[in-house]
């Protein structure tokens, strides 16, 4: 595996972890190996990943549809029983 396979690899399981889907998982991984390719050095020592891993989620963020928070479930609101 060559360090492109493995940066639009990793970006796209990462943000099918955040919870994006579709095309766009596969067009901000385009984008974050756009930045590997366009890039000369890393932010800092062995960063590389994690800055085309932002470029690609910020790019998502922009222009893809925003993850769905869930369905959380609401607490019941508790009856205080009077002390007195």
């Amino acid at each position: 595996m060559n360090p492109t396979e493995f940066i639009r690899k990793n970006i796209i399981s990462e943000l099918e972890k955040l919870g994006y889907q579709g095309g766009v998982l596969d067009f901000a991984a385009d984008q974050g190996l756009d930045h590997y390719r366009r890039c000369s050095q890393a932010t800092r020592r062995g960063g590389m990943f994690d800055d085309c891993l932002r470029v690609a989620k910020l790019w998502a963020e922009k222009y893809g549809q925003k993850p769905s928070a869930g369905t959380k479930k609401k607490a019941k609101a508790s009856r205080q029983v009077s002390m007195f």
